[in-house]
């Protein structure tokens, strides 16, 4: 028998205990090694390398603050048209390329003279404390706040005024491109809104022959989709226009129309309606001549033709905006103006 078959418990080491299926474990396998011996740092024994990280900090800070500034600059004068050349990325747009470029050298600079910073120049002396429930005794608590209080005099924030101050100022630019970015998001809509392209005197077009169209040309129980005199389909901003200007035209007996003020916007039973939805923007297309109801495709919201474009159904809050129209000396029909209120979804100076 080996000498391990001859070892009682009562011989075991004092440090291992008897488990309950006769196996031996230990309260403390692994001994805590503890932390090493605090090396310091050059800058903790050589002012002139504190100094020399100092000077490197703040110029981290500095040049943050440089590139914050370009890119208020850039944003101010570049256009939004220039190419640029940019290898390896080929062809892009100057103005992206450059925002881009000075934002990330603002945000970069920052972090790297923080880490920097706390490297070489913060106390880097660790101080280990055992775990404590979550409700802290208030001796805890005092030495936490005393410890903070500790820690904020030993990084120099007070002492070292130069990396204080150029840091204060690489911050505070910074939000200055956030604010530009959020200006950025979209136009402001002042009163784009609120106008479109029709205007008195415009003449309606049919959308299909590009020809100004005349009360005649408009059939009861049809539907016509005109556009503004002088809106032509190869300019640049044609679907931003007709976004908001596109116009649908029916023709009503006039005995079955609901509204006078409707009647009196149109001619001779020739309504004109703004052809985009209260809803969420889709393009009404779907006429029922019986009804004289209009169904936009989207979501199903119904609009009462010969009630002043009345919802009906669907989700729609609005009216469809009318546009009130006359016939000029040679027959055609004109606007008298821009729509009765603005076009399209949500507008939050609606008062109905």
């Amino acid at each position: 028998m080996s000498s391990q078959d001859n070892m009682s418990e009562d011989n075991l080491p004092e440090a291992v205990e008897p488990h309950g299926d006769g196996v031996a474990v230990s309260d403390d396998p692994f001994a805590d090694p503890g932390l090493p011996p605090h090396e310091p740092r050059r800058t903790d024994i050589d002012e002139r390398a504190a100094r020399r990280a100092e000077r490197q900090v703040a110029f981290l800070f500095v040049i943050s603050m440089l590139a914050t500034i370009a890119f208020l600059v850039a944003y101010a004068t570049l256009g939004n048209s220039k190419i640029i050349y940019v290898w390896p990325f080929g062809h892009v747009l100057a103005m992206n390329f450059t925002l881009g470029l000075t934002l990330g050298v603002a945000l970069f600079c920052i972090g790297a003279g923080a880490v920097h910073w706390a490297r070489t120049l913060m106390s880097d002396e660790e101080h280990p404390s055992e775990r404590h429930p979550i409700e802290a005794p208030e001796d805890v608590r005092a030495k936490v706040f005393a410890d903070f209080k500790q820690g904020a005099e030993e990084s120099g924030f007070g002492r070292r005024k130069l990396i204080r101050n150029t840091m204060i100022g690489a911050m505070g630019l910074l939000p200055l491109s956030a604010l530009f970015l959020f200006r950025d998001l979209g136009p402001l809509p002042e009163k784009k809104l609120e106008q479109t392209a029709w205007s008195r005197g415009k003449l309606l077009v049919n959308m299909n022959t590009d020809e100004p169209i005349k009360a005649s040309d408009i059939e009861t129980g049809s539907l016509t989709f005109a556009k503004p005199q002088g809106v032509e389909e190869d300019q640049e901003d044609f679907q931003e226009v007709m976004a908001k200007a596109a116009l649908m035209l029916v023709r009503i007996q006039p005995e079955d129309i609901k509204s006078r003020q409707t009647a009196d916007w149109g001619y001779q039973g020739v309504l004109a309606y703004s052809k985009i939805c209260t809803h969420v923007g889709c393009p009404i297309s779907l006429y029922e001549q019986q009804t004289h109801h209009v169904l936009c495709p989207c979501h199903q919201s119904t609009f009462d033709l010969s009630d002043g474009g009345k919802v009906i159904f669907g989700p729609a809050g609005h009216p469809l905006p009318q546009l009130r129209i006359a016939v000029n000396d040679q027959g055609y029909l004109e606007a008298l103006g821009d729509f009765s209120k603005p076009v399209g979804p949500g507008y939050w100076e609606r008062s109905a």
